[in-house]
């Protein structure tokens, strides 16, 4: 069922709902609450003043409003519980008054007051609570709030049937509900436990398609043909040995892992991992090398235009004797038709840019080696598009997320992994300090101390997901502030997620050329850019990020032999961020933050594509992560699995798979 066959909702509607996702039915039924409200009637005569409450009663008279301005209106009326009487008051509400008539019975949320014997409220429910009201929120925006989501989405429930990913043995074994009925549950749950056992069958399903995915993977790798190339690791440790500086031990063991996949007939299919700054980039070049001294193109796919650049010019300098060609969406129209030309010539022997790799009028002479930095910053299908430019290219990706061994093996095993945990030999650690609000003063001379030693210094602005409006003025806030304390001997810029692509690259090639010397930011800095110069990063409510985060954002100064500092601003769970004063290994902050906060931030490396569950959290779930491992690897063995009922398992199973 396609959203305009969908009674009640328009043109308009159909576009808010596709902002968020949402293009058919099946997308809404399965677009799932983040969280649940849960209200249930409050004993009055066991709260404290200032609790919040949630009273049913009857209203006592016409409810009275006052206009302050255009945008602050005041309303308040008298509620009678059947104990006693109770003044209410709630701003902004006065579109209500209308519907509030007298001796109609109403719900009021909001905190008490004690000594007037009064509730300000928060929220008004029309009729008696009688029992527990479970109230589904979901995801939403300014133009389309949760409320309408969840109205639309109950008036479709009764009309779509959707399929079921889980076998007859399964549901049988674990006594799991009808998948339908599950979904009507989740979104309009009556019930705490029922919901509880519908949300268990549902994470249970999604966990299992992927689990079953990884399996399809893994099996499938086995079988696939790869460009065995003859080259010799004599002519790889030539290749190492002309370079100017040393490699640290593990990444010529990845190094040699990468050789050893290259030159076998099984097609790789590597996960490259590393601290931040740890050297994964100089890795992945000797990867193309070796790709290049077999008579193959490589390509290596940056998410960025300043970090393409980046990796150009330096593969340039250590490889000055190859054909490197540059392709991304800032070159001229004859830059880029005399790119493409030399790319299908097969005179490029190295093609490095962006998404513009993949562009359709693209054709590659013979690639033989496709590289994704960063590439949970792409999308599942651009990749996809990447590794399907040539017959049977080599893929490998880099990260520099560092994941915990266990959950490595679990979540990527279908692929091999190489981790690089040593740093670079002069690579000092970035020196760490916890301060509060309180502090504010020594941290802004500590930035001086930066300035005057004519070194840069990041900014970090608190993301806070609900709201980019928020976010917004955060930012500006700093700005000011900033501009107050140092505009006068330096200069201030700013980069946020709502510039475009193209202002946030020339903020940034402002900030690498030393024209700015204190860059306020939201979370959205390039990751893998280096600005030695940069040597301070100070990250502001430091308590709303995961530690993992914090570290990436950590990962942005030290990049020289130069002293380097963090300084996490805090009042809220300085204990938490003490973890980073006493390690800058990324593997046993990854390790502490997935104990702490789960794998939102630790498993960001599959972010854009398949980790990125509706319903199952990779911490409080894994234990059913692990048993969905066991029953896909049980399934694709037993004869059920051959049973043609389930060929559009293996279907979804096969078209997820490709596309990864």
């Amino acid at each position: 069922m396609q959203l305009e066959d969908i009674k009640g909702i328009g043109k308009t509607t159909i576009k808010y709902l596709n902002e968020l996702g949402i293009y058919d039915a099946d997308d809404l039924i399965t677009y799932y609450p983040f969280r649940y409200e849960i209200t249930q009637n409050t004993d009055i005569h066991n709260v404290n003043d200032g609790d919040k409450v949630v009273i049913g009663g009857i209203v006592e008279n016409v409810p009275t409003v006052i206009h302050f301005n255009r945008k602050l209106n005041k309303m308040s009326f008298h509620l009678n519980t059947g104990e006693f009487i109770t003044n209410i008051t709630i701003f902004n509400r006065a579109f209500l008054k209308d519907k509030l008539n007298v001796g109609h019975a109403v719900t009021i949320i909001g905190k008490y007051d004690q000594k007037h014997n009064s509730i300000t409220a928060s929220d008004i429910k029309f009729g008696l609570i009688e029992g527990t009201l479970i109230e589904p929120i979901y995801h939403s925006s300014f133009k389309i709030n949760s409320s309408k989501i969840s109205k639309i989405i109950k008036s479709v429930l009764d009309k779509v049937k959707p399929k079921d990913y889980i076998p007859d043995s399964l549901i049988r074994k674990y006594h799991f509900m009808d998948k339908q009925e599950a979904i009507k549950i989740a979104h309009n749950p009556k019930d705490k436990e029922k919901l509880k056992k519908a949300l268990a069958r549902l994470k249970y399903e999604e966990l299992f398609m992927y689990m079953m995915k990884i399996s399809y993977l893994k099996k499938s790798k086995k079988q696939s043909d790869g460009l065995s190339r003859n080259i010799s690791y004599e002519q790889v440790l030539e290749v190492v040995d002309r370079l100017p500086f040393k490699l640290t031990k593990d990444q010529l063991k990845s190094v040699k892992d990468i050789y050893d996949d290259l030159t076998s007939s099984n097609r790789m299919n590597r996960l490259l991992q590393g601290d931040v700054g740890s050297g994964k980039t100089i890795v992945s070049f000797i990867a193309l090398y070796i790709n290049y001294l077999a008579g193959y193109q490589g390509a290596l796919m940056a998410p960025t235009e300043i970090l393409a650049f980046q990796h150009y010019q330096n593969f340039l300098k250590l490889f000055p004797n190859l054909n490197v060609v540059l392709l991304t969406g800032k070159l001229k129209a004859k830059e880029k038709k005399e790119a493409k030309a030399l790319i299908e010539s097969g005179k490029a022997n190295i093609i490095i840019g962006t998404h513009a790799l993949i562009s359709e009028d693209v054709t590659y002479h013979n690639l033989g080696l496709v590289i994704t930095d960063e590439q949970h910053r792409f999308g599942v299908a651009q990749r996809g598009n990447l590794k399907n430019k040539g017959l049977t290219p080599d893929i490998l990706y880099m990260s520099a997320t560092p994941i915990p061994r266990t959950y490595a093996l679990t979540l990527y095993g279908d692929m091999d992994i190489s981790s690089i945990r040593t740093m670079p030999n002069g690579r000092k650690p970035v020196k760490t300090y916890v301060k509060t609000n309180k502090e504010i003063k020594d941290v802004l001379y500590m930035m001086l101390d930066q300035i005057k030693a004519h070194h840069q210094i990041y900014v970090i602005a608190p993301l806070i997901e609900e709201s980019d409006k928020i976010d917004l003025e955060d930012v500006y806030k700093l700005e000011e502030k900033m501009k107050r304390a140092f505009g006068k001997v330096c200069n201030v810029g700013i980069m946020h997620g709502k510039m475009t692509p193209k202002e946030k690259d020339e903020v940034m090639d402002e900030f690498k050329q030393n024209k700015i010397q204190i860059l306020i930011s939201t979370t959205v800095i390039e990751v893998g850019v280096d600005v030695a110069n940069a040597t301070m990063i100070v990250i502001f409510d430091s308590y709303r990020f995961g530690l993992s985060a914090l570290h990436q954002l950590r990962g942005r100064v030290g990049r020289n032999d130069l002293d380097s500092y963090c300084i996490l601003i805090s009042d809220r769970e300085t204990k938490r961020l003490e973890v980073l004063t006493k390690t800058n290994d990324g593997f046993k902050v990854s390790e502490e933050d997935f104990k702490l906060r789960g794998g939102g931030d630790i498993f960001g490396v599959r972010q854009s594509g398949d980790m990125n569950f509706k319903l199952a959290d990779i911490k409080n779930d894994y234990n059913l992560l692990l048993r969905t491992k066991e029953d896909s690897e049980t399934f694709m063995k037993s004869k059920e699995y051959d049973d043609p009922k389930y060929n559009f398992i293996k279907q979804a199973v096969i078209q997820s798979a490709n596309l990864d």
